[in-house]
């Protein structure tokens, strides 16, 4: 398997220019599938706090950046959508949440939003003891009383120290969402109508928001707050640029 992942080929929703040079960082195993982007190349090209892969290993080291409340020792470790990335040292924190286009951009947020991360619920299943197991988008595994009222497609707010569930936003019509793929990437509005299709095609969704309406298939939006509205996106750095003309791996 190849060390080297071509800017050309990379998913979408990274946030990276893909002419300035031919290759990039190739993202290690973790969270995320192949829409999860390194650690590093969040770093060194969208925040400009380290220049190389070196650098990065060295911060990763002195435990100064977290993921999701976590010390990470891997600087090509998947980040991806609703991950929180905190930095305790410069006392900032941003989530991950996709811009108008479905790239991925750093919102940054408080000290108290920062404690907690967003999941989509994919999947249900029981487990051995009775409980019921759910799956979330990042391939995070939750286990909750098998009486609960979590459902597929519903969201949930898990606390990053302890990991229980402080919150739960059902699915339903009137939900406030946001597309994280498709056309419609980044857009948030409120649910008009769930269309479900008969046999093996996905279900659609008709979201209204405050430019008209826009349709998409189910997978791609996610129930959020409004506390997801209300923050300024800081994925941009002092001059204006979301990404840097970074060089490939080292």
């Amino acid at each position: 398997m190849t060390k080297h992942q071509k800017r050309l080929s990379v998913p979408k929703s990274w946030p990276v220019e893909r002419k300035t040079e031919v290759f990039t960082v190739k993202a290690g195993a973790g969270p995320h599938g192949e829409e999860g982007v390194p650690l590093v190349v969040l770093l060194r090209d969208v925040l400009g706090y380290v220049d190389s892969k070196k650098e990065a290993r060295y911060a990763l080291s002195e435990d100064s950046i977290l993921v999701n409340g976590e010390s990470i020792n891997d600087e090509q470790r998947p980040i991806g959508i609703f991950d929180i990335l905190a930095f305790p040292g410069r006392e900032e924190s941003y989530r991950i949440f996709p811009d108008e286009g479905g790239r991925l951009a750093l919102t940054e947020i408080d000290e108290e939003s920062a404690g907690s991360r967003l999941g989509k619920i994919e999947g249900k299943q029981q487990v051995p003891g009775g409980d019921t197991q759910l799956s979330l988008h990042d391939g995070t595994n939750v286990i909750v009383d098998a009486e609960s009222e979590y459902v597929a497609n519903d969201s949930i707010v898990i606390d990053n120290e302890d990991k229980s569930i402080v919150a739960h936003f059902p699915y339903e019509e009137g939900a406030l969402v946001t597309a994280i793929r498709g056309n419609h990437g980044g857009k948030i509005g409120e649910v008009e109508t769930i269309d479900v299709t008969p046999g093996s095609g996905p279900n659609t969704v008709a979201v209204s928001t405050d430019d008209g309406e826009f349709e998409t298939i189910e997978e791609y939006v996610v129930v959020i707050d409004e506390n997801f509205t209300s923050d300024d996106s800081s994925s941009e750095d002092e001059s204006g640029e979301t990404a840097s003309d970074g060089g490939d791996d080292e």
